[in-house]
């Protein structure tokens, strides 16, 4: 990918990663953010591992990123383009919704 696209990637991902590495590592520590998600044969949710991979990418030298964390970061910001679109009416605060995201590292309430 050209630096075009990856600038593009890392201004997508910055804007829709909204939580701070320290706050985001200390919501992966939750029962509620281990509880939110897709879990395979009961393991990890799907994005309770991206959310570690992104504490990682939010805490990377820029140039240090490779194509595939690019991708990673275009895997991050179109599950989150999706999921802001299905918000739910009422209150989210304490939503499975709202924590699903908050492991993809955007929390829709700050």
């Amino acid at each position: 990918m050209s630096g075009d696209g990856h600038r593009e990637t890392w201004d997508d991902f910055r804007a829709l990663v909204n939580m701070a590495p320290a706050d985001l590592e200390k919501w992966l520590a939750t029962e509620e953010s281990q509880e939110a998600g897709q879990h395979k044969d009961g393991g990890e949710s799907t994005g309770h591992a991206s959310g570690r991979r992104i504490v990682a990418l939010l805490r990377a030298k820029k140039g240090d990123l490779t194509d595939d964390d690019y991708a990673h970061m275009r895997k991050v910001t179109g599950y989150l383009r999706r999921h802001l679109a299905q918000r739910p009416s009422g209150d989210v605060a304490d939503t499975k919704w709202r924590h699903s995201l908050m492991n993809w590292g955007h929390d829709p309430l700050a």
